[in-house]
């Protein structure tokens, strides 16, 4: 590790693996001395099963409980299942992507969920979790907060964890996150080594300050979590960014075809952002991505769209400066 990112993971990454690492009472003075509202945003397309109790334990706990979230809201992308009623009923503000900025159209994608949620919600400090989590997350959002609320150099806080793996019945301590490691990491090592020290470049779960969230483009995609890392790298400096220790992370996992997919859109992302070669001409991926099937007499191919589409930042978009007029206002 170059010597910049091994001072940043021993400077930037702190640990909150559990509420008992946690002072609570600390971020909530700190909440009320800054003046700071927090908004959670969670994505959902298709999560009845796990998006309700996600909700109802952020609300009961940390709206409810302890007054340290202002709003919790499920950014619905066209879901065929009773998300939208699950997440409502458990205490969520829901809203469809759909109808947030409807002048700019709707676009598939988490990242434009992500993008979208900016202008459908209203504090200064904004938490993304994903929908499909499994099993105890109560500290998911006071672990992510804590940079945020005690070191206002922070911009971007990313969390980290130990990813379970179950394949075909078989229980793995760790070994989730095949595309980090396989793509995402080698690719951010040998073109952004500074930022060799995250451990989990590719995790859902995130927070950051609306003022930096504001300031860069969200690619629709999968691709939206490391575009984010590494154009906020270009925003507000390596010491702008740290990292949490959540513990453990547990969800659903994909197939091979549908992580190959999703290691297709995050190559098109890193690359579109990469600099310029050596011939002066920036590297321009293909934007489609071959799999092949077996039918039982020859392979198949499959071609899918794997190219960058990504929103520019919000602070350029006229309807949501606006909109922050009226809540600033």
């Amino acid at each position: 590790m170059r010597p910049d990112a091994r001072a940043w993971f021993q400077h930037r990454t702190t640990s909150a693996t559990s509420l008992a690492e946690i002072d609570v009472d600390a971020l909530l003075t700190a909440k009320r001395r800054g003046g700071h509202r927090i908004s959670v945003v969670l994505p959902a397309r298709d999560e009845e099963a796990t998006v309700g109790v996600l909700v109802r334990d952020l609300v009961d706990r940390w709206v409810d409980g302890v007054p340290l979230v202002d709003e919790v809201v499920v950014v619905d992308s066209n879901s065929s299942d009773r998300t939208t009623e699950v997440a409502r009923a458990a205490g969520a503000e829901v809203v469809a992507a759909a109808d947030v900025l409807p002048s700019h159209g709707d676009r598939p994608g988490k990242g434009e969920a992500l993008w979208k949620s900016l202008a459908a919600t209203t504090g200064d400090l904004v938490v993304f979790m994903d929908s499909d989590l499994l099993g105890d997350v109560s500290h998911y959002v006071p672990g992510l907060l804590t940079p945020l609320l005690t070191d206002a150099r922070v911009d971007y806080v990313k969390g980290c964890y130990t990813r379970p793996l179950r394949i075909d019945g078989e229980h793995r301590p760790a070994g989730g996150g095949r595309v980090t490691e396989l793509t995402a990491r080698p690719l951010l090592n040998a073109l952004w080594p500074e930022l060799a020290g995250f451990v989990q470049p590719l995790g859902g779960e995130y927070a950051g300050r609306r003022s930096a969230l504001e300031q860069v483009p969200f690619v629709s995609s999968y691709g939206v979590e490391v575009g984010l890392l590494i154009d906020l790298l270009q925003v507000c400096g390596l010491q702008g960014l740290a990292q949490v220790d959540l513990g453990t992370r547990t969800h659903s996992h994909q197939t091979d075809e549908a992580l190959g997919k999703m290691a297709g859109q995050i190559v098109n992302t890193l690359l579109a952002r990469a600099e310029r070669g050596r011939h002066g001409r920036r590297l321009e991926p293909g934007g489609l991505l071959t799999q092949f099937s077996h039918d039982g007499d020859r392979f198949v191919p499959t071609s899918h769209t794997v190219a960058v589409d990504q929103r520019p930042p919000m602070a350029t978009v006229a309807e949501y400066t606006t909109l922050r007029a009226g809540v600033v206002g």
